[in-house]
């Protein structure tokens, strides 16, 4: 019998569990659940014997990878992967998915609640703007960027996106104006979301000369990964154009400066929130599960993120 080990430090809600529960038996495997752990010696201990893994933010490194003695697949409940150690799921002949999607909309949400909620000056009391006629500039197209373009149509904003992986039909289709570089895409917009993924080709790839040429009353919003911003460029940025603001699903590590110097153009969530709603912690697990079952009974690796 397969047995699907679910580890979360940050448990699933108790519906999403059953569920999990539910799918896991239907397809006649074993369900094992280990939750609220502190040590990584306890993740490395459960996973031992499980032929797939279920985690969320929870760090499945190489030497969980290489613990999990019969493991075939790894399954992180959400989009973003860089908590799995791919190279060490390929060496082994793991196989390591994301649930894409899923969250989507939770973190687009979360990226215009930070737009309005610095707009209007962090509710302060005094006069702020609004984000009716202003122009959003979505860096990359994908599940979140298309939630982000929905969404802020109903503020009446002027959207645009740049993402040389995604068709310009696929984007022109939603009403959105395609852009043909990242430097027109910060040139011409006010409010810029980003939404790429944390590799090693964008990693350090937001900073000053990009973020310099966004026009007066400049806002960056980053529901994607600290690891995308080139900090030095940030505090540069910061330092040069008084009118810029930054709101992050994440803080910086550069957080103790910018609050010691910049207060009123800054916001950053306490921990990383954008899948945080009870809507995408359910879909995200149900959907991990789906996968392993399909994986197991049909050969299915879709969501396939390593080689």
């Amino acid at each position: 019998m397969k047995k699907v080990l679910v580890a979360t430090e940050k448990p699933f809600a108790a519906v999403a569990v059953n569920e999990i529960k539910k799918i896991i038996a239907d397809a006649g495997y074993e369900f094992a659940l280990l939750e609220k752990y502190t040590d990584a010696a306890d993740l490395k201990k459960a996973v031992a014997k499980a032929d797939a893994l279920i985690i969320r933010s929870d760090i499945a490194g190489k030497e969980v990878i290489e613990a999990g003695k019969n493991l075939k697949i790894v399954v992180r409940a959400g989009a973003g992967y860089d908590n799995i150690d791919l190279a060490a799921c390929t060496a082994k002949g793991v196989v390591a998915m994301n649930t894409p999607g899923q969250n989507s909309n939770a973190v687009a949400e979360l990226a215009l609640g930070m737009m309005v909620y610095i707009a209007r000056g962090m509710f302060n009391g005094k006069a702020g703007t609004e984000l009716r006629g202003k122009t959003l500039g979505i860096h990359a197209y994908g599940n979140v960027g298309w939630y982000v373009g929905e969404i802020a149509k109903g503020f009446g904003m002027k959207i645009s996106a740049f993402d040389p992986f995604i068709p310009d039909e696929a984007i022109s289709r939603n009403g959105i104006a395609v852009i043909k570089s990242l430097e027109e895409l910060y040139t011409n917009n006010q409010y810029v979301s980003l939404n790429i993924p944390a590799n090693e080709q964008t990693k350090k790839s937001i900073g000053y000369k990009l973020l310099s040429l966004m026009p007066k009353g400049a806002t960056l919003v980053n529901t994607a990964r600290k690891e995308i911003i080139d900090e030095p460029g940030l505090l540069e940025m910061f330092a040069k154009r008084e009118d810029f603001k930054y709101v992050s699903d994440i803080a910086p590590d550069c957080a103790a400066d910018i609050a010691a110097k910049y207060e009123g153009r800054f916001y950053f969530t306490p921990k990383k929130m954008g899948a945080q709603t009870a809507e995408a912690n359910i879909n995200a697990g149900i959907a991990a599960a789906r996968q392993i079952v399909n994986f197991f009974e049909k050969g299915d690796r879709t969501f396939q993120v390593n080689k």
